[in-house]
This record gives C-alpha cells, structure tokens and sequence, in this order.
C-alpha cells in the first residue's frame, strides 16, 4: 500500500473512531448558579460504573471492619451524617436523579487525610481529614460538596472513557501503521501524562464549582472554602498533603477562585439561612 493510501485509510479509520466516540458525548448535569455543564465523553454506562463502585465500597468497609475501623466514634460519624443529610437534597439542581440514589456515609479511623464519594452517593471520610486539620461543619460541607460533586458529574466515568478513547486511537495507530507494542505502550503513557492530567485539572475546577454551590445551598458558609483551603495550603508545606488532593496541590491560586465566586454562591448561603 502506497503511503497516500495509508494516509487516506487512517484519515477514514480515525474519522469512523471519532464518529462513535462523539455519539457518546453528553452532560451529566445542569450547569447550577455557577455553570458546569461542559460536553462530555461518556462511553460507558453510569450502572457499569455504579456497580463496581458499590463493590469496592462494601470491600473497603469489610476491611475496616475486620480491623476495628468502621465508624468506632459514634459523635463524629452523626456529625458528618448530618451535614451529608443537609447536602443530599441539593444535588437535585444539578441532577434530578440524585437525591433518589442509595446514599451511604461512613467514617473510618485513620491518621490518612482523606476522603471521597463513589458513583452512585458512597461517602467515606476518614477521620485524620477531620481531626488533624481540625475541621469545622462548614469546611466538612465543603470538602463532602466537592467529593460529592465529582460523582454528580461522573469524573470518573468521564475518565474511563478518555482512556476507552486513547486505546481506540492506538489502536488505529497500530494497525495502521504497524506500531511495535513497545510503541504503544510508551504512547499510551504520554496520554496519560499529558491529556489525562489536563481533564484532571478540569474534574477538579468544575467539583470546587459545584461544591462550594452544594454547600452554600445546605446552608454551609462558603466562606469557610477559603479557610479549608488555607488548612489544605499548611498541610501542603508541612509535607502532609491530603490523599485526595495529591494529584492537585492546594495553593494560593484555588484560594482566589474560592473567593471569585463567593458574590455568586453568598445569596444562596442567605436564601438557605432564611
């Protein structure tokens, strides 16, 4: 094959690629008062997504609890229920499915500074992120709106399918071209260093967007955005940066877009209060 026809092939191998993996493409949220309804790329199924995660959330209490760990202090696992209670009802401005999801919230004991929110509303704080950064109701809320946000947007099905997209392009690649597997292999590696890492930084911009508006809403203070990341900040220099937010350093710049929207989510904090 001459390589004009290789070229051509590839132009109409990729633009078939690109074809399905557009028809994929979707919201999975309302944008809310602060806007975050971006187009995404969404190839897989939410109840594929769910059932894994409701897997490793059971494993993952099954191993606390073998090891004395699952919610051993009764006071701060209902301190953290609560603000979860108060939180839940909100995601219904961005999805009118998720109130209505299985929410679950537990607390392990641990000295990790950690916590998350899988697909599908299950919550697990650990109790380091609280008691050693001494966090207050409002910064909980906060950090449970941003956990609680990236499942609302499904970042990590969103994930799952750039990396779906990034094997079907190297795939074309390699059958195409011939590429060693050696070849491919070092090339999927610049995906994930470099496009991987980008979305990355968007999945975190949009669940401090929608967090702090799920807070506000709960009627957390938002303010207490800019205090949490100060602690977030201090955590950082002392080399203790939280698990959660390893991949994505706390620093002044997160700090000053917590603040950009306050006038944004402040009416919200004072409609909730009244």
């Amino acid at each position: 094959m001459s390589i004009l026809s290789t070229f051509r092939l590839l132009i109409v191998l990729s633009i078939s690629a690109w074809l399905t993996m557009l028809s994929g493409c979707a919201t999975t949220t309302a944008g809310g008062a602060v806007g975050a309804n971006r187009s995404q790329l969404l190839l897989i199924s939410s109840e594929q997504l769910e059932q894994t995660a409701a897997q490793g959330y059971s494993q993952l209490k099954t191993e606390a609890t073998q090891k004395g760990a699952l919610n051993t202090n009764e006071k701060l696992l209902e301190r953290v229920r609560a603000i979860a209670r108060r939180i839940e009802p909100q995601t219904g401005i961005f999805r009118k499915d998720a109130p209505g999801w299985n929410w679950e919230v537990n607390v392990i004991d641990s000295n990790e500074l950690n916590a998350f929110c899988m697909p599908g509303g299950k919550i697990m704080f650990y109790s380091g992120l609280i008691n050693q950064l001494k966090l207050t109701d409002e910064e909980i809320a906060v950090v449970m709106g941003h956990e609680i946000a990236h499942a609302l947007r499904e970042h990590s099905r969103e994930q799952v399918s750039q990396a779906i997209a990034a094997q079907t392009a190297l795939g074309v690649g390699t059958s195409v071209f011939g590429l060693s597997q050696t070849t491919t292999q070092l090339a999927s590696i610049g995906y994930q260093a470099f496009i991987a890492t980008h979305f990355s930084r968007t999945d975190e911009a949009e669940a401090d967007r929608i967090g702090l508006e799920l807070s506000a809403r709960a009627g957390y203070n938002p303010r207490a955005g800019v205090t949490l990341w100060q602690k977030m900040i201090n955590a950082n220099a002392g080399g203790q940066l939280p698990e959660f937010l390893s991949s994505h350093p706390a620093d002044s710049t997160r700090v000053q877009q917590i603040e950009s929207l306050l006038p944004v989510v402040m009416p919200l904090y004072e409609a909730a209060r009244q």
